[in-house]
């Protein structure tokens, strides 16, 4: 592979066939002892005695003099290598490029001139021999080498030269038929790493106009989903479609799909493709877990038991299983589930499972949550106190930990005290003053939360929760509405597909009075993310219409998933609705 230097390929020793790794050695040492006199004996043992001594430029020198008198591959490797480890790369470069001077056929020669000249950034001068490289590699090999390019120039400082390099030494292969999928491929990866999105979009869709079946233009365009380009999704969703049986889609593929939905909200959708990859394959165990974490997400709680027992069945036959962090995140989701159904017995069942010293933080709060669950708050607190604070990051953890689980059980007012004092010591942290906010509204202080709220806009002009914050705060006490859709179509801009920033806007729409445009963003959010407070506004809205039988089992639905969300039942007993 291109990112990787083999042994020297120009002699014979060098290729031990059958023979066992110390008769191979041997063969080596002995092939070479036949092509030296005395004299560059001598020469080559002093280099390296020299060499270990620490005089590196010393033996550097002598064994590159061998070299050149004796032509050998393995003396200029070796000379390379000191000047290597001696990190002396200009060195380094002149005892490969002497190398390839003395044997223009030696493609391990090549590989070492191009890799040096890398690491040097010298990256103008890497086209030829990247050429080299790519026109040397077997015709097996060449796809492979093809598609770790982008790997090689991944520290390249000037990554729009490195993408135009690259370019031009892949012209031939562009339009080969056998290698253009690839090929293309490989020109997205690099202009996505010089940051040109169009670019990358055009070389993924060539790719794919190339081979229809590659996963490589795929891959490409999943990285530009989130980047505001809708045609990258279009590609995503034409390679899915166009499967069928007998040629299935990667299961990496469909989950890499699928977390890029989950990073975009797009939970119904994320769920979709979840479901495909553990009917096609159930026994790949990452899609159970994803998926048992949206369905407990969306509070189904049935469905996501069967999915994360699987998932722990399933990982449990991996060597080591006990390390793995995900099989911890399993456990505590499997503990939070039981929470959720009071069987605090099973919940702590699952969590005594946890080995993974990474996650035992975690399951002390989780145990901390039940603990206040039944009613030993302070008791869960102590707990949390307990954990180790030997880092910032642990300290943070641990605040973090403490206020959630003060909100929790309602207890308001004691969580914003504690952030309070938090803030004292950091009091530009926009997360903390974003949850600071929160808990004001909470407790009434609404002065509070609105100078919270464009604190954090001031600080971080693209915290696009604030936004949506205040906007929806505005609309939802009927004030200000105009301000609050300003507000609210901010946070849409920063992310469009957000459900809850979707929900906000249909609130906003509806206090404005646009009922059929509320009706449908809500609606959309709705389908999106089924929860029950955009359901609680979804039913509302279809209420006011006189649709008052959708809107009852749109409410219906909302209190199965979340009987004692607040804006649901407050909804409920202001309209005199009885379900």
């Amino acid at each position: 592979m291109l990112a990787q230097a083999a042994p020297a390929d120009s002699s014979p020793a060098a290729k031990p066939g059958a023979l066992g790794l110390a008769e191979a050695k041997a063969a080596q040492e002995s092939a070479l002892l036949s092509v030296l006199d005395s004299t560059l004996f001598y020469e080559v043992l002093l280099g390296e005695m020299t060499a270990q001594e620490g005089d590196a430029a010393a033996g550097f020198s002598l064994l590159l003099d061998a070299a050149r008198k004796t032509g050998d591959a393995q003396l200029y490797q070796r000379a390379t290598d000191i000047a290597l480890q001696a990190r002396s790369g200009d060195a380094a470069l002149q005892a490969a490029v002497a190398w390839k001077q003395a044997q223009p056929a030696s493609r391990e020669a090549n590989r070492y001139v191009l890799q040096i000249l890398i690491a040097l950034n010298r990256i103008a001068d890497t086209l030829e021999p990247l050429k080299t490289e790519i026109r040397m590699a077997p015709d097996a090999e060449r796809i492979a080498v093809l598609a770790s390019v982008p790997r090689a120039y991944a520290r390249a400082t000037d990554r729009k030269l490195a993408s135009s390099v690259v370019e031009s030494a892949l012209a031939d292969y562009l339009a080969s038929p056998a290698t253009a999928s690839m090929a293309w491929t490989t020109a997205g990866r690099m202009r996505l790493g010089a940051d040109d999105k169009e670019g990358a979009l055009e070389a993924a869709k060539r790719g794919q106009a190339a081979d229809p079946r590659a996963e490589g233009p795929v891959v490409v365009a999943l990285e530009l989903i989130d980047r505001k380009l809708p045609q990258a999704e279009a590609l995503v969703k034409s390679y899915l479609d166009s499967k069928d049986s007998a040629t299935q889609v990667l299961p990496e593929i469909r989950m890499a799909y699928a977390r890029v939905l989950i990073d975009a909200q797009r939970y119904a959708e994320a769920t979709a493709q979840l479901q495909i990859v553990t009917r096609e394959k159930p026994d790949a165990p990452d899609g159970w877990l994803v998926l048992g974490t949206l369905q407990l997400q969306d509070n189904q709680l049935a469905l996501a038991q069967v999915s994360l027992e699987r998932y722990v069945a399933l990982a449990l036959k991996a060597p080591q299983p006990e390390q793995s962090p995900n099989l911890a995140q399993a456990y505590l989701s499997l503990a939070q589930l039981a929470e959720k159904r009071k069987d605090y017995a099973a919940a702590e069942n699952w969590l005594g499972k946890i080995e993974n010293p990474a996650a035992l933080a975690q399951a002390q709060t989780r145990r901390a949550s039940i603990l206040a669950s039944q009613g030993k708050l302070d008791e869960g607190r102590r707990l949390i106190h307990s954990l180790p604070e030997r880092s910032p990051q642990e300290a943070r953890l641990k605040l973090n930990a403490e206020v959630g689980l003060l909100r929790e059980v309602k207890q308001y007012r004691q969580a914003h005290q504690l952030l309070a004092q938090a803030l004292v010591k950091t009091p530009e942290d926009t997360d903390l003053l974003y949850e600071q906010s929160m808990l004001a509204e909470k407790l009434g202080l609404l002065d509070e939360m609105e100078r919270l709220l464009r604190q954090v806009i001031q600080l971080k002009p693209d915290y696009h929760h604030a936004y949506n914050a205040l906007g929806y705060s505005l609309a939802d006490r009927n004030v200000r509405l105009p301000e609050a859709r300003e507000l609210v179509l901010k946070a849409v801009a920063f992310a469009p597909a957000d459900p809850f920033i979707k929900d906000s806007l249909g609130w906003v729409e509806f206090r404005l009075g646009n009922k059929a445009e509320a009706m449908q963003i809500l609606e959309a959010a709705y389908k999106a993310k089924p929860d029950a407070e955009i359901a609680a506004h979804f039913g509302e809205v279809l209420w006011s219409m006189g649709q008052r039988d959708r809107a009852v089992a749109i409410w219906k639905e909302g209190r199965l998933m979340n009987p004692d969300n607040e804006t649901l039942l407050e909804t409920l007993k202001r309209l005199k609705v009885k379900l």
